[in-house]
């Protein structure tokens, strides 16, 4: 019996890889030699006693962390509290929640996967006055959609069982955890509108979430459900084909052929955004502050590298929707500047496109601003040794993007229509192809490349004092280091007290506007 028990647990985890959307994995042997489409034996005979239709879940674990954006606005401005039980438990440093004790069904049908699991989190406010608690949380997935589901309750009152957040298992792999556990690291998950809608409208539908961890242990098959049907006897045995359903494989016509055309439903596998934001603004960071680029992010003598999260192309439509991991946090100190630009998003359309961004600066959170428009009239849509690259593009700063940087005392230094660095995208459509290295290209500013990367200290050019780095002047009129001129030093007062930068000078007080709070809104 036990050597029995091993393949089956095996087979019944690779399954679960395959309702998970793991498509690059096989079916489970047992279930292999019968594809779901094919007549079926005859009752009683070894294959159908060795292939079910379905396998019980045992355990498993699901790590969430809803929106990190929020929790530390939980934590930071709402001075409020988070608390985790019942099974659930928060990592340290305001990190992510393990939901525990997962239990449930997959079927082979459709790919279904149910799961449940412990815990609840609760989220609360005297300040803000909100308390959200999400309990009863569960994941179901068919084929590469799902969803997290939980009862939500707001302010005492409940929904039960809502779809709280999408999953989307496209281009999620599966691993090999502990026990021969199959774990489905960082699902991408979105808000529903039921979600939004829980959340008193602080978040809107679609908006991008934490990624999800699904780990989950499988057993023996699970028990039949009851039929619907009234129970009846077997029918009866399907007659056997008058011959063999030995399909005879036709012969591809051609290899598939590279993806140089972009056809639609080419796959993208890879590739990173690399942008600098601003070169005359990383060289006035590096006078005094620090850059610290995270989650994968990488400096460059160009600026920054972010790694490809999700991608859809198609050259035929010159059409490109891509986000991007990672994240860039500059910091001044004595300018009271802190502000973080994470997951981005680049849509192309054709001749124009936006860059869309999360920003956080000095605690208040913006998500998806529309920070910056993209002049890709000479930009080519066309795949080249498997690789799709939209390179050096123009860009310029929005109204919205310009509004991150407002402040108290003098609105925002920085306008609308701002020459920005040039951005160039890189989408690999092979595990092979090669992208090309990020180094060179800058934003047009006065030539100072000493601080590009933007590390503390890379300039030695005093604040205040007309130069930066080598000792150049920085004269951009377009620069996001410049307020102008004609702008009255008294109006230019943050906490630090009155600032100029680079010989122009660009102030970022330390108080931002604060947002409008409804409902416990960050």
């Amino acid at each position: 019996m036990a050597a029995t028990r091993r393949p089956i647990a095996r087979a019944a985890a690779v399954a679960t890889a395959v309702a998970l959307g793991a498509a690059a994995l096989a079916l489970p042997a047992v279930a292999a030699e019968t594809p779901v489409d094919a007549p079926a034996e005859a009752p009683g005979t070894a294959a159908a006693q060795q292939a079910p239709s379905a396998f019980t879940i045992t355990d498993g674990t699901l790590e969430w962390g809803l929106k990190e954006s929020f929790r530390k606005y939980v934590t930071g401005m709402a001075h409020g509290k988070i608390t985790a039980g019942g099974g659930a438990k928060q990592a340290p440093d305001n990190g992510v929640f393990t939901f525990s004790g997962g239990k449930g069904t997959y079927e082979l049908t459709g790919h279904v996967l149910k799961a449940a699991f412990k815990g609840d989190v609760r989220f609360t406010s005297t300040v803000h006055k909100f308390d959200i608690k999400i309990a009863d949380v569960k994941v179901h997935t068919k084929g590469r959609t799902g969803a997290i589901q939980a009862d939500v309750s707001l302010n005492g009152a409940k929904q039960n069982d809502i779809d709280l957040a999408k999953l989307d298992l496209t281009d999620v792999r599966p691993g090999q955890g502990q026990g021969g556990a199959m774990t489905f690291k960082d699902i991408p998950t979105t808000l529903t509108a039921k979600g939004a809608k829980a959340f008193n409208g602080m978040y809107q539908e679609g908006q991008v979430l934490d990624p999800a961890t699904l780990t989950v242990k499988t057993g023996g098959p699970a028990p039949q459900p009851t039929p619907t049907d009234k129970p009846t006897k077997p029918t009866p045995k399907p007659t056997k084909p008058t011959s063999k359903p030995k399909p005879t494989p036709t012969k591809p016509t051609s290899k598939p052929s590279s993806p140089a055309g972009g056809t639609v439903g080419d796959k993208v596998v890879g590739g990173k955004l690399s942008w600098g934001l601003k070169e005359s603004f990383r060289r006035y960071i590096s006078t005094g502050g620090s850059v610290q680029a995270t989650g994968g992010a990488k400096k460059t003598s160009a600026g920054y590298d972010f790694p490809h999260a999700k991608a859809a192309w198609n050259a035929g439509a010159k059409k490109i929707d891509a986000s991007f991991g990672g994240s860039v946090r500059f910091l001044y100190k004595g300018h009271g500047i802190d502000m973080k630009f994470s997951d981005f998003k680049v849509k192309a359309r054709g001749k124009t496109g936006t860059l869309t961004v999360d920003v956080n600066a000095q605690g208040r959170t913006s998500n998806d601003v529309k920070f910056a428009t993209l002049d890709l009239a000479r930009a080519s849509y066309k795949a080249k040794g498997d690789v799709v690259l939209l390179s050096k593009v123009p860009t310029r700063l929005t109204a919205a993007g310009a509004k991150q940087f407002e402040s108290e005392a003098a609105g925002s230094p920085y306008q609308k229509g701002e020459k920005l660095d040039p951005m160039t995208v890189a989408l690999t459509l092979s595990a092979g192809a090669k992208v090309p290295s990020s180094s060179g290209g800058g934003s047009g500013d006065s030539a100072d490349s000493g601080a590009a990367g933007g590390g503390a200290g890379a300039g030695s050019g005093s604040v205040g004092g007309g130069s930066v780095g080598g000792g150049g002047s920085v004269g951009d009129t377009g620069s996001l280091a410049q307020t102008g001129s004609s702008t009255p030093s008294g109006a230019l007062l943050g906490v630090a007290g009155a600032v100029v930068v680079a010989g122009a000078g660009a102030v970022y007080a330390a108080r931002r506007r604060q947002p409008v709070v409804r409902g416990g809104h960050a």
